[in-house]
């Protein structure tokens, strides 16, 4: 039985941690998988649940943060040689950045039969200082070479990563979408959704808009609010809206609701504002979130395939977006999706408007996500379409 080595940056909330341990899950019997994860930043929620409910046990590299250290770095690059050592594996699988970094290097110095890496992401714009993002594009270009296979998670990606910026040529990708259990947001729609808008007294004729995921700079909030102030200064519907997540642009975000004089409710303050905007902070049942929402939201500047919006079609809600990253490959456009261009506040806004003042519109653009990412998405393609992939690589194919 071929042996898997597969790392991954860290569990925290996201689709990169489902990916990995549907992975390390469900391609038993055919392959024996060992699961090595890194740290999550202590701004993130813990995803450890996600491997726990599949009986999935992860073995932890304390050393192994999603930012660089020097040091840090060096003793996760020789425990992962260490475990390549021990383990023998066919197979050496990264995901994400950092472990793509250290677990290939690793791996190709123990010199592993077949090397893969899958981009989930990428940081080669709108993350950091130009300089920096050419430093990583290089150092992307070189472990490349170190690979036998790289993975995008949509035609649009593997374009962007090939074409775009020649991190290697197009016959060195793959595309396999990722794979997710969606049953979860399709079931009990009604009483989840009661629940939610109970627990945040959300009045049957008022729309509730909401973003889900971290609150970092990429990810651009403060679209998501100007547009917000917006729409609520010209919509005749009855409006509430959430963020949903946290991290470390929280108290930039609470500065930038004050200054638009958006009445908000923060987490863990007993609601001391009225609620036209609440935070939530970190939600572990997702489902629950997007029954009780009737509009879902993403701002980013730059994206792989956002969960958000594959969990909010399989919810059937209708989706508001910048086109970004892989979004595209992902909705439909006038389908069961409205998309503007990134930093296009007032695009964005004109979208939120239609579909918060124009009901048959968002009805019928939610009632098509479903069926649409099921076929697309559901995790038994992902494991069909890696497993195929493995052997293909194992055979010298």
């Amino acid at each position: 039985m071929p042996r898997v080595l597969r790392i991954i940056n860290r569990l925290n909330l996201g689709g990169p941690t489902y990916n990995a341990t549907y992975l390390t899950k469900y391609l038993e019997p055919e392959f024996e998988t060992f699961l090595v994860a890194g740290m999550k930043d202590e701004s993130e929620a813990s995803s450890e649940f996600i491997p726990k409910e599949l009986g999935v046990e992860p073995v932890y590299i304390p050393d192994m943060y999603r930012s660089i250290n020097p040091l840090k770095d060096g003793k996760a690059y020789r425990r992962i040689r260490k475990i390549i050592n021990e383990f023998q594996p066919d197979i050496v699988h990264t995901h994400a950045a950092k472990a793509g970094a250290v677990g290939r290097l690793a791996a190709s110095h123990e010199n592993v039969p077949v090397i893969l890496h899958t981009f989930h992401g990428h940081v080669f714009h709108s993350y950091f200082h130009p300089l920096k993002s050419k430093i990583f594009l290089e150092i992307e270009r070189y472990l490349a070479k170190k690979s036998t296979r790289l993975i995008a998670i949509s035609d649009l990606q593997k374009d962007e990563l090939a074409r775009d910026f020649k991190v290697a040529s197009q016959n060195k990708f793959s595309v396999v979408p990722l794979g997710f259990d969606l049953n979860r947001f399709m079931n009990n729609q009604q009483q989840k959704r009661q629940q939610f808008r109970q627990r945040y007294n959300i009045q049957d004729d008022e729309i509730a808009v909401g973003i889900i995921g971290r609150l970092v700079p990429i990810k651009n909030h403060n679209l998501f609010l100007d547009a917000l102030a917006k729409v609520a200064s010209q919509s005749r519907k009855k409006m509430r809206a959430f963020i949903i997540g946290d991290g470390e642009e929280r108290e930039n975000i609470y500065i930038k609701v004050n200054q638009l004089g958006l009445s908000c409710s923060l987490p863990h303050q007993n609601g001391t504002c009225s609620s036209f905007l609440t935070f939530t902070s970190w939600y572990k049942d997702i489902d629950e979130v997007n029954a009780g929402l009737d509009i879902v939201a993403l701002t980013s500047n730059n994206e792989g395939t956002p969960v958000s919006l594959i969990e909010a079609q399989a919810a059937n809600k209708p989706i508001v977006s910048t086109d970004v990253g892989g979004v595209g490959d992902i909705v439909q456009h006038d389908e069961t999706a409205l998309l503007s261009p990134p930093f296009d506040t007032q695009k964005f806004a004109l979208n939120l408007l239609k579909m918060i003042e124009d009901d048959d519109f968002r009805l019928r653009l939610g009632q098509k996500g479903a069926e649409y990412v099921q076929e697309k998405y559901h995790y038994t393609s992902l494991i069909n379409n890696i497993s195929q992939l493995y052997q293909e690589l194992l055979n010298g194919v």
